[in-house]
């Protein structure tokens, strides 16, 4: 039925997430489609985890009855990693909105919003004590 679900973000433009994605946290990014001076949309891999991303300027020319609904939308990750203690020696400097804390359901989190201005909680399990 269903094979696979992807994340589509819409960014005004994608090149700062992309050294966040990809110098950070060891994305390769499979697919970059040029729009004017900048990227319009790019498709990232790391292992079986895919995230595209979209420019509002590039969806407007591509699907112009979307382009506003997605200004009014915001999405919110929640990405599961094997090793958190070296996931925040990689985010050092991002901008932190949901400081570390370990969870009532076994969680350690942090979430931080990316540079298109998503907000990206990163988590591993057996946090809670």
């Amino acid at each position: 039925m269903v094979n696979k679900i992807t994340a589509v973000l819409f960014v005004e433009t994608i090149e700062p997430c992309l050294e966040f994605w990809v110098r950070r946290l060891g994305f390769e990014k499979t697919v970059e489609v040029p729009d004017g001076e900048g990227l319009g949309f790019a498709i990232l891999q790391s292992g079986g985890v895919e995230l595209m991303y979209q420019t509002y300027a590039s969806l407007e020319k591509d699907m112009p009855g979307l382009a506003g609904e997605t200004k009014r939308s915001r999405s919110f990750l929640y990405v599961e990693v094997a090793d958190f203690d070296t996931l925040l020696k990689k985010l050092e400097g991002a901008v932190v909105v949901l400081p570390e804390r370990k969870t009532f359901y076994g969680m350690r989190e942090i979430g931080v919003r990316e540079p298109g201005g998503h907000l990206v909680t990163f988590a591993q399990s057996g946090g809670a004590q």
